[in-house]
């Protein structure tokens, strides 16, 4: 937990008590930080009470004695319509920021790198800490992925925190400041928050913010907002920058270093696909410039286990892959996933993001049979109708057991069963992790499945 004993003598408020929110309240009580706090939900607040928390209803108490006001990210401040605390903590001129800005304030000696973009931030992130504790430094990974921001542990100049940030995290940070700054890629997504792509980047290009000589941005440019963003950064004097094209960065099987060495990486398997070297690309820049050797970054990119839910391989029946990646809740992140494998069995549907499965029509040829469920399932069809064979299966387990019954039928070498949604899970599951879990299961008890990859 982090320390927050900067903060004595101010009073804090904090809105929404899931999991940041209770780390945030359990970190204040720890260093006796007077705070507050409110969710609008009954069970989150008998949870915070139970630990001792005071609860109250926010709009109820006097603006002029918080100092700042630390709100879940996934509650509005602005678009589409500001939560009503949030509205009156920006009347009274009350700071509105998050968890992880909270950190930065306790540990202020530490160095960060923050890793942001529509999709593979969780990986890069992941992988990035992975390099860093192969090489023997003390680093922390959280944000947006895993443990909270202040359920980390506390490091000083020797540690490196590695941290994943969404667009509703760097909106709320005031003086974070990132040694090393990940900006992978840009496409649709989020534009209810931000109303529309130009103020999800203006969202997404706070994670430049206070950097400045002697730090490090490094960017994916494959899409226009990101070269964009990249080109805008030659403004910042003395700010070392990094462009990661994809074509650059991964050629035949092998990542491709700024020197003009390479890495073979046919071997690593948790990382599949061409965005998965860009990903691997960006995490070496990252840790050689954070003094981590050549050789070690090689070996780590190839011992890393993966991430759960992203391209995750998790059995094998008479010689087809099954491939867990629930995460891919739109069609860029499905695109980067079809991309990957050249025969493929397609289970997808949920709820619906914008475009559908449109965009993912190039890459039609790559795929035997979709499966379709949820409730995209009728746009689905109507997309696929007369480009690709589907089957509308309504549940995962249906589509789970079509899917196997045709690759047992035709025996194609190199094919796996994919989930990969390209959808919202919440029509049918509680969360995208939720779904992939039980993909999982499903795939491990069929008859004749070998459990592969983690946990197996």
């Amino acid at each position: 937990m982090i320390d927050l004993a900067p903060l004595r003598g101010s009073k804090l408020a904090v809105l929404g008590l899931a999991r940041s929110g209770l780390a945030t309240t359990r970190a204040l009580a720890a260093a006796g930080v007077d705070c507050v706090a409110w969710d609008d939900d009954a069970a989150r607040r008998a949870t915070a009470e139970a630990e001792g928390t005071r609860v109250a209803p926010l709009l109820s108490q006097d603006w002029s004695r918080l100092s700042c006001l630390v709100i879940s990210p996934g509650i509005p401040t602005t678009l589409p319509k500001p939560h009503p605390v949030a509205a009156a903590a920006r009347a009274s001129g009350v700071p509105i920021v998050c968890d992880v800005e909270l950190l930065a304030v306790a540990c202020p000696r530490a160095r960060y790198v923050a890793v942001t973009g529509t999709n593979g931030k969780s990986t890069t992130t992941a992988l990035i800490g992975h390099i860093l504790a192969a090489a023997g430094r003390r680093v922390e990974v959280g944000g947006n992925i895993g443990r909270g921001a202040l359920d980390l542990a506390p490091l000083a100049e020797d540690g490196v925190y590695v941290l994943e940030l969404s667009s509703y995290q760097l909106e709320l940070l005031r003086s974070f400041h990132a040694n090393v700054a990940i900006w992978l890629n840009l496409t649709p997504d989020h534009l209810d928050r931000h109303g529309d792509m130009a103020g999800y980047a203006r969202a997404k290009f706070h994670v430049f913010d206070r950097q400045g000589p002697g730090d490090l941005a490094i960017v994916g440019v494959d899409d226009e907002p990101s070269r964009r963003a990249f080109d805008s950064l030659a403004t910042k004097p003395g700010l070392r920058r990094i462009a990661i094209p994809t074509d650059l960065a991964f050629e035949t099987g092998r990542l491709i270093e700024a020197d003009g060495n390479v890495i073979d990486f046919s071997a690593a398997k948790a990382l599949p696909g061409i965005h998965n070297a860009q990903n691997a690309a960006a995490a070496f820049a990252a840790c050689h410039a954070l003094g981590v050797s050549r050789e070690t970054i090689r070996a780590a990119i190839l011992s890393f286990p993966g991430l759960p839910h992203r391209q995750e391989r998790v059995a094998e029946v008479a010689g087809t892959v099954f491939v867990n990646d629930s995460k891919a809740t739109n069609a860029d992140a499905t695109a980067r996933a079809l991309s990957s494998y050249p025969t493929i069995y397609w289970i997808a549907g949920g709820q619906a993001k914008e475009g559908g499965v449109e965009p993912l029509a190039p890459l039609f040829g790559r795929i035997r049979h979709a499966f379709l469920v949820g409730e995209a399932s009728e746009l689905f069809a109507h997309q696929l109708e007369g480009r690709l064979p589907y089957t509308r299966c309504g549940d995962l387990e249906r589509a789970l057991d079509a899917a196997n019954a045709m690759a047992a039928r035709e025996r194609v070498d190199g094919a796996v069963v994919l989930l990969s949604p390209a959808c919202a899970s919440w029509d049918q599951w509680k969360s995208y992790e939720h779904r992939g879990d039980a993909f999982r299961a499903m795939a491990r008890a069929l008859p004749g499945a070998r459990p592969i990859g983690r946990a197996a």
